[in-house]
């Protein structure tokens, strides 16, 4: 089963729980030499294994102890850098000296010489379309 964002937690626990059960048996270790080498006791693992919640400290323990390091630390990857992170990134090696100058807009509305006047040849205000 893929673990997604909606899967519920309870099947997630179910899940892990599972694989943690796969993974200790394709290693060929009992549980009670799994529990042992990882220092938890042998019901912490067997209730983790049966797909109920246990501490974090549980799972940690018991993945480095089958040599998981990697999957535990593609928990929380260290360089997490967030698509917001990655925009400012680019802008930061901008200065003053190289941004570009601002010019001003031009036509805008605080432009007097643009603005509609009533007795501009053509004009016609929208309600007084027919």
């Amino acid at each position: 089963m893929k673990i997604q964002t909606l899967t519920p937690t309870i099947q997630v626990l179910k899940e892990l729980g599972q694989r943690l059960a796969r993974l200790r048996k394709q290693q060929g270790l009992s549980q009670e030499q799994l529990a042992a080498a990882a220092g938890v006791g042998i019901a912490t693992l067997r209730r983790l294994e049966d797909g109920k919640d246990g501490k974090f400290g549980s799972w940690a323990r018991l993945l480095l102890a089958l040599h998981q390091d990697a999957a535990l630390d593609q928990l929380l990857p260290e360089d997490l850098r967030s698509p917001l992170a990655e925009v400012k990134g680019k802008r930061a090696g901008r200065t003053a000296a190289n941004a570009r100058p601002k010019t001003p807009p031009r036509g805008g509305p605080a432009d007097p010489n643009t603005l509609p006047r009533d007795d501009a040849p053509g004009f016609v205000w929208g309600d007084q379309r027919r």
